[in-house]
């Protein structure tokens, strides 16, 4: 079934795919397995490395990007298809050390472009996923 939806995906401005909001882990593989080219392989293991680092997390999808929560009512990161790159958002990412590069015109919002050629470090990926698991989530 996963499947024939996934084939039905349409992918709006940069490949991101446009998937129903829904909560648990089903709706979050839908939109991974829509995900294209390189970006399918990259989005498994930012999954596979924020489930690990915080286990027993809520998994949902809102505005077309998989969100990760304590609850169905807050997150504390997520990610989205941009043209060249994946866009994660940490709504309280300006209060991690060390702080994810991008910056926002959102004070507390701290964002990681992944691109398929530059260096992915887990290591430091999983560290900010705790250190934001830990702090204040944003509220849907």
């Amino acid at each position: 079934m996963a499947e024939k939806q996934q084939k039905d995906v349409v992918l709006l401005s940069g490949g991101n795919p446009q998937i129903a909001k829904g909560d648990g882990p089903e709706v979050v593989e839908l939109y991974l397995s829509a995900m294209p080219g390189w970006k399918q392989d990259m989005g498994r293991r930012l999954d596979a490395v924020i489930t690990e680092a915080v286990p027993g997390l809520c998994k949902m999808v809102k505005w077309n990007s998989p969100f990760y929560g304590h609850s169905y009512k807050d997150w504390f990161v997520s990610f989205h298809c941009m043209t060249r790159y994946i866009k994660v958002a940490f709504p309280s990412g300006a209060l991690m050390e060390p702080l994810p590069p991008g910056t926002s015109k959102q004070p507390n919002v701290r964002y990681l472009d992944v691109y398929e050629d530059k260096g992915f470090d887990p290591i430091q990926f999983a560290d900010w996923v705790k250190q934001a698991s830990l702090l204040p989530p944003e509220k849907f």
